[in-house]
């Protein structure tokens, strides 16, 4: 049963203009006081979120995002500033991109979120999706097999860190420690300091592909995963759920189906689900500029994607996907509060082992919108399906 619910914000600002007929995402370069005001916007999120019964608060790691839709470089900093500023609520980090970090680095930093804030900082980690940021720090991103070669050792390191007392690695790309000369004796091992409060640690990844491999490489290493889109019976996702389960059981992980698992949905409250799909029109929009030149919406072609990049009149000639389609495909929960409950009802009865659910807001959300839902559902939806927590 559903006992966790979370949110997620990669850190996008408050627009003066979304949709199709507002500005291309190319075309944005916004000031540094418009970019930095997402730090307050995460701040007011977090409060929020500790107001009203939610578990975890996840964010993204993403670099040098002029354009003002994914702004938070240092999730783990933040993490613990946010922390100070609550007193429930657990801070995720959904997801450190590794392939930018050394290894050692990131079990560092987060160990010592970890310590700082009494064992509220969830770890996460993912491969990455931009090549601009990526390649930049120097690591493969357009090379899937060096990303996933690279992800997976490094995953391994951070792991070993964390729960030996010391330990070394040889691999493809690590050595460690480097057999150098220390103080009269030659290093062998070396020894992580400080470590996480609580071991073994719990490690999330996003689940996109859901390629056989990733999920034996996840299962091997005992982590959770976070799927998007739903979890609509007979739709797409159905599949990585049942996937996700039948893997970890094959690779000796006890689990049943929905275990291990975090599934997402956007979200939006109203008077009817029509008022709802209505209402976030322009932010399905804004999301849809962002993320279908990425690959993460399926079924569009080369030409919807040009359309979707020039916006206004080529945009809505070219048969994209609507809201409508979303609510339909089981991405979306929109409609009164008893609707959304009775939703995430059917989900649970499907899924008795399901713990955790993710709830948010289409990139391109105003601050008012977010935090105004986010309270509504905590307060309308959540003791509707979880009356326990």
């Amino acid at each position: 049963m559903i006992e966790s619910y979370g949110t997620l914000y990669a850190g996008h600002v408050d627009f003066e203009e979304v949709g199709f007929d507002a500005p291309a995402l190319n075309d944005r370069w916004l000031t540094e006081d418009k970019l930095n005001s997402v730090y307050n916007k995460a701040e007011s999120i977090a409060k929020v979120l500790d107001d009203n019964g939610f578990d975890i608060f996840w964010m993204a790691e993403h670099h040098f995002q002029r354009e003002g839709y994914e702004c938070l470089p240092n999730i783990m900093m933040l993490a613990v500033h946010l922390a100070h500023l609550t007193k429930n609520i657990r801070i995720g980090c959904g997801f450190n991109v590794a392939p930018m970090w050394h290894p050692l680095r990131m079990a560092e930093d987060f160990a010592t979120a970890d310590i700082l804030t009494k064992n509220r900082v969830v770890f996460g980690v993912a491969r990455g999706y931009h090549t601009r940021e990526v390649e930049v720090f120097g690591n493969p991103m357009t090379d899937a097999d060096a990303n996933r070669e690279l992800f997976e050792e490094q995953v391994e390191v951070v792991q070993k860190a964390f729960n030996q007392d010391s330990f070394s690695h040889k691999g493809k790309n690590y050595t460690i420690p480097p057999a150098v000369d220390y103080r009269g004796y030659e290093l062998e091992e070396i020894t992580l300091v400080p470590r996480p409060m609580k071991r073994p640690v719990d490690c999330w990844q996003p689940i996109v592909s859901a390629s056989e491999r990733g999920l034996k490489f996840m299962a091997k290493h005992k982590m959770k995963g976070i799927v998007g889109g739903g979890a609509k019976k007979g739709g797409s996702s159905e599949k990585v759920i049942e996937a996700w389960r039948r893997i970890q059981v094959e690779n000796g992980v006890e689990a049943e189906l929905g275990e291990n698992l975090c599934v997402s949905f956007n979200f939006h409250i109203a008077e009817t689900e029509e008022k709802a799909i209505k209402e976030v029109g322009l932010f399905f929009e804004e999301n849809m500029k962002m993320f279908a030149p990425l690959g993460f919406i399926g079924g569009l072609d080369e030409g919807q994607i040009e359309a979707i990049n020039k916006g206004g009149v080529a945009a809505r000639s070219a048969n994209l996907p609507t809201m409508e389609d979303a609510v339909n495909a089981g991405g979306w929960l929109v409609g009164t509060p008893e609707s959304v409950a009775e939703k995430l009802d059917e989900i649970q009865s499907r899924y008795p082992f399901l713990k955790y659910i993710n709830v948010g807001q289409a990139i391109g959300t105003p601050q008012k919108v977010i935090v105004e839902q986010l309270e509504v559902f905590g307060k309308e939806v959540i003791p509707r399906v979880s009356p326990d927590l």
